[in-house]
């Protein structure tokens, strides 16, 4: 991943040894995760390789040069105390510059310093990767009434997508990709297949069926290697199940686990974008999944072909979450538990395959970008705990509880959503921030 490169600046016209002595700090304190740049004036033009702007030493002069400040188009770090953080003494200059129109940042732990260099990372890479989507005929396949409907297939989510953030969307043909999967020679599979099944747990899984998904795999790994930088991937494989005998779910875990490699089911760009920025700027573990609120009641149980939701407190505050017939797609080394199993969704081949995993129980945040690719919406929940039904596409989903259910539906802005452990409100508002979004709590 591209070091963010960042400008120590100084008020005034040469480093004074406060500054000096605070910059040898920080550049101990953030190691391997930045590049530093020589320092500059506040007042010097910035070059277009500045990630963001960083002022170690604020004092009163700050308060004569809003217009300085103004001028800088790039996220402003105030990192002012020897221990990575901004100094409490620096609140009231903050305040100041925050209501006259100059947004800064400033952390409150050393841990959120490093949250906001991941965060500047992740802002680089996506402005020098791709995303792939591989689809043909959207919407015209399974479940049409379903699929239709989704905003990550048109081209103004694919514009907005890369005007917002830089990244390039490659939309490829999954019939190709099918093709080529189908003609990778057996020697190839050959000699993955002992090491993709004595590092994964595979359960049930036929023998063509195994073979048929590390195709694909392997498929795709040069469909990568072509490509160079890719930093995300998705394939309608749900819509256009009728494409290929097996599903991705096998190959993008494998990716994932090589390569950080994020992917979006049903080539939903929006949680690919989402994962992205959540995982690549805080490491936190992430799977996308479906989100079926409780009070939605038959519309949502219809869905999941079960006969009711759990007993709980408060059920209008609950979500049930569950994708492709089990709880979410989280990647192998992410998970609590992990294995590869038969399909349950009657839309696939039954030659195919999903991932029953799970994430730990505890704090989880529901997040998701919004379409406006200026807002990220997340909403604080707690993995509650796994509910299993027989004979449906619910074998293994999660409950969440939510502050307000009701909040949630008007503010989410899709049943895809991402799932990310951890109590991660603020953290995630330090991400916003460097990517200049809005953080709306749902």
């Amino acid at each position: 991943m591209t070091l963010p490169r960042l400008l120590p600046v100084h008020l005034e016209d040469a480093p004074t040894e406060p500054f000096d002595v605070q910059l040898a700090h920080l550049r101990r304190l953030t190691g391997e995760l930045v590049e530093w740049l020589p320092p500059a004036p506040i007042d010097a033009p910035l070059a277009e390789e500045v990630s963001a702007v960083v002022v170690p030493d604020l004092n009163g002069r700050a308060y004569r040069m809003v217009e300085s400040f103004r001028r800088l188009d790039r996220p402003i770090l105030i990192i002012t105390s020897e221990f990575g953080t901004v100094s409490m003494w620096d609140w009231e200059i903050r305040d100041f510059l925050r209501r006259r129109g100059v947004a800064t940042i400033a952390p409150t732990s050393l841990a959120e310093t490093q949250d906001v260099c991941r965060a500047l990372a992740t802002k680089e890479a996506l402005r020098r990767s791709s995303m792939l989507a591989y689809q043909d005929d959207l919407g015209a396949g399974m479940q049409p009434d379903i699929f239709k409907r989704f905003y990550w297939w048109e081209d103004e989510c694919v514009r907005d997508l890369q005007d917002a953030f830089g990244v390039r969307i490659e939309r490829r043909s999954f019939r190709e990709l099918a093709a080529r999967a189908a003609a990778v020679p057996d020697s190839r599979v050959e000699a993955v297949t002992e090491r993709v099944a004595g590092s994964c747990p595979i359960v049930g899984l036929k023998p063509r069926a195994l073979t048929d998904a590390l195709r694909l795999y392997v498929a795709l790994g040069d469909e990568l290697d072509e490509a160079g930088d890719v930093i995300a991937a998705g394939i309608n494989c749900l819509n256009e199940s009728a494409t290929s005998t097996t599903t991705p779910c096998l190959a993008w875990n494998l990716l994932f686990e090589e390569r950080g490699l994020m992917w979006g089911c049903e080539a939903d760009l929006m949680s690919m974008i989402t994962e992205t920025l959540v995982h690549g700027s805080l490491g936190v573990p992430v799977a996308m999944t479906n989100l079926y609120p409780f009070l939605m009641g038959q519309a949502a149980l219809a869905h999941e072909g079960i006969p009711s939701f759990p007993e709980v407190e408060e059920p209008e505050n609950h979500v049930l979450v569950a994708h492709s017939g089990y709880f979410a797609e989280v990647p192998q080394s992410l998970a609590s538990e992990w294995t590869c199993r038969p399909p349950v969704l009657g839309i696939v081949d039954e030659n195919a395959h999903a991932i029953d995993s799970r994430l730990p129980e505890g704090p989880t945040a529901i997040v998701k970008m919004a379409s406006d690719m200026r807002t990220l919406v997340v909403s604080p929940s707690v993995l509650t705990g796994y509910v299993q039904y027989e004979e449906s596409d619910c074998l293994n989903g999660g409950v969440l509880r939510v502050e307000d259910g009701y909040r949630l539906v008007e503010a989410l802005p899709s049943h895809h959503a991402v799932l990310a452990t951890g109590d991660l409100t603020r953290r995630l508002g330090l991400v916003a921030s460097v990517f200049g979004l809005d953080l709306q709590r749902a």
